[in-house]
């Protein structure tokens, strides 16, 4: 596995480092301090699985580099770790298509937890957007909001097997033009499917689409045990 961290503080770089270490002993973990060193050194990496990314860099934005990482590297997986706690911040990174969005307030044990979910397939979804008047004890690990979203929806959800795999994809953290070519679709035909879904699940955005099926899988799970 090659990762690629940035941040602009070595300390934090360094703690991402051990955490990854441990994760994934094998992993070949590359650094950039700023927007500059990202762009190069995936440029010459098309081969990272994952990119952790701060938002705050000293020469540009993280949204910016966040897009046009989604934009020209599908494939590669893109977590947001910032030090903003903001619940705007987070649905703004998620909707761009990043696979989680980790507060840099967040333990050693649940920043472990999210990066295992999304080398696992899933999304982290913050415990601040699960819930509406901020973090919750039932939230306090990750929850798998990837995989089968058929299982988290009640049966008369109204989606079609084709929609529930592009609402797979999407939860996925997948750009319409890459489900297009995923499920060899046109792209206007993906944004009809996903018009159809967020109408069908009564939400407006991706952010409250991942939110609302990591909700119900959550809730599913509970009932279950």
């Amino acid at each position: 596995m090659k990762v690629l961290l940035v941040d602009d503080h070595v300390l934090i770089r360094e703690a991402l480092r051990g955490v990854l270490t441990e994760l994934r002993g094998d992993a070949c973990v590359l650094e950039a301090a700023d927007c500059r060193q990202t762009r190069q050194l995936v440029e010459q990496h098309h081969d990272l699985d994952l990119i952790l990314l701060d938002l705050t860099l000293p020469d540009g934005d993280g949204f910016s580099v966040l897009a046009e990482l989604r934009e020209r590297y599908p494939s590669i997986a893109v977590v947001v770790l910032s030090a903003s706690d903001d619940r705007g911040d987070m649905a703004r990174a998620l909707d761009i298509g990043a696979l989680g969005y980790i507060p840099k307030t967040t333990t050693r044990e649940v920043m472990q937890g999210a990066l295992r979910l999304v080398f696992s397939g899933g999304v982290y979804v913050p415990p601040e957007l699960l819930t509406s008047g901020g973090p919750s004890p039932q939230y306090s690990a990750p929850r798998q909001t990837a995989g089968d979203p058929a299982r988290a929806l009640p049966p008369d959800h109204g989606l079609t097997a084709r929609q529930l795999e592009v609402l797979a994809l999407l939860m996925q953290g997948k750009s319409n033009k890459a489900i297009a070519r995923m499920l060899d679709l046109a792209e206007p035909t993906v944004k009809n499917h996903i018009t159809a879904i967020f109408k069908a699940l009564d939400v407006s955005s991706r952010t409250e689409a991942v939110v609302k099926v990591g909700a119900a899988g959550s809730n599913l799970s509970a009932r279950r045990s």
